[in-house]
């Protein structure tokens, strides 16, 4: 197994840095080796164009949107200053936020894979069983007919807790029996809100690989049931990818270039790595080398950057290097990486940094004071990837060798935050008053 000794040190000592990705290739929009394809992902947005009447009927929150899932793109100039004033300095560009902390129906990116892979199952049920055809009025799986076919299966899911709330939400709103594999990780407020939407919680005193792997066992004995894999989901990513297109959308609406003069840096939190590695995928299919993205993982957890950095050689988890996933970022609380978004990222991904706990609660408070969004702390990890191309070797190092260094004043950044609308005050509160004294000492 070849492994650059620097960089499990690094990992084994949780220490906060930056890994360029040594594989990434410069390639055009569209053009890559991966099996999927732009096709792909303007199929699944279509799908979910079908199935926006039935969620709008089904979720009245989506009234206003026609039953899109869509979160907005917030300028963010007033963080950015915050991150200049009380940190290095030296960011050039625009800040946005990506604010999928706000998503409908599930409070985080999750809405996005999670809703659309449950879509599927339920279209290709109905097809089959001839409830309607794709030029119907998706309304129809409204009706007791389709919820008394949909009522024969179960749903099952493995999850820390966002892709849970996602999965069981739509499963039990779409008429499905629903089971949610909950790993030691969770939290109890996500556990018991499933609970009051009418799904199954089977908690596991374990962590999430062992999760996933009670759940397939569970899904395996019982031919009536559907296992929502997050790990080798190719739904889930091209769900998690149509977010891409949305984006183009809203940057232009905005009057936003993305060029060889106009760089677009994306930093994004990474779990099993299903969601950021959708959204990268689709963001290198519409502006290839002109995007630049990053994964943001805790310092605990980083096993999107042990399994690339690895090539994946060995199934190493973050076990394996002395780390315990010991994190309150829940929603990154995973030991092992997808491999199989691993290896799509290979050629894509610029690169993944690492972050501390404390980080997280900083700029979670930092947001909350400067513009009034509330998330939750693994939403925050994004913010790190600033510090970390404008601030460290690596970072500069990167910038120099992609002839980035004079197109930096017309950069635009988006940090993705990933979840936290539906966190409940008391834990917010207790979020928000950590980050707050931590702020008291230092903010970098």
């Amino acid at each position: 197994m070849s492994f650059d000794s620097d960089v499990l040190q690094k990992l084994s000592n949780e220490q906060p840095f930056l890994w360029i990705n040594p594989c990434l290739k410069k390639i055009s929009p569209s053009k890559d080796n991966s099996e999927l394809s732009i096709a792909d992902i303007l199929d699944a947005e279509e799908r979910l164009n079908r199935f926006a009447p039935l969620i709008k009927k089904l979720f009245p929150e989506l009234e206003d949107s026609n039953g899109i899932i869509e979160s907005d793109l917030l300028a963010s100039s007033s963080m950015l200053k915050q991150l200049n004033n009380n940190g290095p300095g030296n960011i050039k560009g625009q800040l946005w936020i990506k604010a999928d902390h706000e998503l409908p129906i599930a409070g985080s990116i999750k809405a996005r894979g999670g809703i659309y892979e449950v879509l599927c199952f339920a279209e290709e049920l109905a097809l089959n069983n001839n409830l309607l055809t794709l030029d119907s009025n998706f309304k129809v799986l409204a009706n007791d007919t389709a919820r008394q076919l949909f009522s024969q299966y179960t749903v099952l899911v493995s999850s820390t807790g966002n892709l849970g709330l996602s999965i069981g939400t739509i499963s039990a709103a779409l008429g499905f029996k629903v089971s949610v594999h909950m790993s030691i990780e969770a939290k109890e407020w996500k556990k018991e809100r499933l609970r009051k939407n009418g799904v199954a919680v089977v908690e596991h005193a374990d962590d999430y690989s062992k999760a996933v792997e009670a759940g397939r066992i569970a899904a395996e004995k019982d031919p009536y049931s559907y296992f929502v894999d997050d790990e080798n989901s190719k739904r889930l990513f091209l769900g998690y990818s149509v977010a891409a297109l949305r984006l183009e959308r809203q940057l232009q609406g905005k009057g936003i270039t993305v060029d060889n003069e106009h760089p677009l840096f994306v930093y994004i939190p990474c779990g099993v790595g299903g969601a950021p590695g959708g959204v990268t995928f689709g963001l290198k299919k519409i502006w290839g080398s002109n995007v630049h993205c990053f994964f943001a993982e805790p310092t605990q957890a980083p096993c999107m950057l042990l399994g690339m950095a690895s090539n994946f050689d060995g199934n190493l988890s973050v076990y394996d290097v002395g780390l315990k996933v010991n994190t309150e970022a829940d929603g990154l609380a995973v030991s092992q990486a997808s491999e199989l978004v691993g290896k799509i990222m290979n050629n894509l991904l610029s690169g993944i940094f690492t972050v501390k706990d404390d980080e997280l609660f900083k700029y979670l408070y930092r947001l909350e004071q400067t513009e009034s969004l509330k998330i939750e702390p693994s939403a925050a990890a994004g913010f790190s990837g600033l510090m970390g191309i404008f601030n460290t070797k690596q970072g500069r190092h990167y910038t120099r060798v992609n002839n980035l260094n004079n197109k930096m004043n017309q950069a635009n950044h988006i940090v993705w935050t990933t979840g936290g609308c539906f966190v409940p005050d008391h834990e917010y509160s207790r979020f928000w008053s950590k980050g707050e004294a931590l702020c008291s000492n230092t903010f970098y």
